[in-house]
């Protein structure tokens, strides 16, 4: 099994439930075909370099998985017939590119769990001293 990595843009008139069921549809592809996916990213609306179908804007998802060669091509196919992605890229990460998405992927949890320990945190008021 080969470690990839693909990026694709879906359409923004899509709603937020829409979104996140055109994901869903391609993580089952990818489940279905023995996929096991490492790590998955929602980049957010954002704008596009040029415009694609009169398009400025659309929404970015990132998904990283390990599956064997065949899969990319059942997978390509089946973006192709969704209307709801408009541009994609699959490729194949080699040791070097694993090993600097899995420190990405630490740095970004640790970065996570900071923030959610900042918000937990109790600030205690300075007490005034009085003279």
């Amino acid at each position: 099994m080969n470690n990839y990595e693909t990026v694709f843009i879906l359409t923004p008139v899509l709603s937020d439930a829409q979104m996140k069921e055109a994901v869903e549809k391609i993580k089952e592809t990818l489940i279905s075909h023995n996929a096991e996916i490492i790590n998955e990213e929602n980049w957010g609306l954002r704008k596009l370099a040029y415009p694609i179908n009169k398009k400025s804007t659309g929404f970015y998802q990132l998904i990283e998985f390990k599956a064997t060669p065949n899969v990319i091509e059942i997978l390509e196919t089946q973006f192709r017939r969704d209307e709801r992605v408009i541009r994609f890229l699959t490729f194949r990460q080699d040791k070097f590119a694993a090993e600097y998405a899995a420190k990405r992927r630490s740095l970004k949890s640790s970065a996570d769990e900071a923030k959610k320990e900042a918000k937990t945190k109790e600030y205690k008021p300075i007490e005034e001293t009085t003279n």
